[in-house]
């Protein structure tokens, strides 16, 4: 952190634990998250997707730390791209239900690109954000911007 932050190691430790502090709830999760995952010697995303971690159990302490890292972003990581994953096949399959002309194109981390005629964006923007906002039921909302215009940079 110190060097992606270019500050000095004890400024990155007292950021880092001020953080701690003020979101006790995520070091309790990240510690339970780790307790479970030495436990079964994996990690599952919020749809069940099974990480195996044999990492933890690794004789060298350098993969041992790299496997809690793992172990901590597999889930966070791994449910965004179930989640997104899942829009693409609701999508999909809202576009084919409506005979919409729009095709999905890409996908880049938690954003979906998709090909329409102009006439069509208003139609498809409505059933691009109907598809992702639904996808999952989750403590907090999930929102979706929608973005048009001629390519992928102009879009945004």
């Amino acid at each position: 952190m110190s060097r992606d932050l270019k500050t000095g190691v004890l400024e990155a430790q007292q950021f880092i634990g001020s953080y701690f502090e003020a979101y006790p709830g995520v070091r309790r999760w990240i510690d339970g998250n780790l307790a479970q995952a030495r436990r079964d010697g994996r990690v599952c995303t919020m749809f069940g997707r099974i990480r195996p971690m044999p990492e933890l159990t690794a004789s060298d302490h350098n993969i041992q730390k790299m496997g809690e890292r793992i172990a901590t972003n597999a889930p966070v990581q791994g449910s965004a791209a179930d989640i997104i994953k899942l829009a693409m096949i609701r999508l999909d399959a809202a576009l084919r239900a409506k005979g919409s002309p729009a095709r999905l194109l890409l996908q880049v981390h938690d954003e979906l690109v998709l090909e329409c005629p102009e006439a069509a964006v208003g139609e498809v923007g409505s059933l691009v954000r109907e598809a992702m906002e639904g996808v999952a039921e989750l403590p907090v909302p999930l929102t979706v911007d929608v973005h048009d215009g001629p390519n992928w940079l102009e879009a945004k």
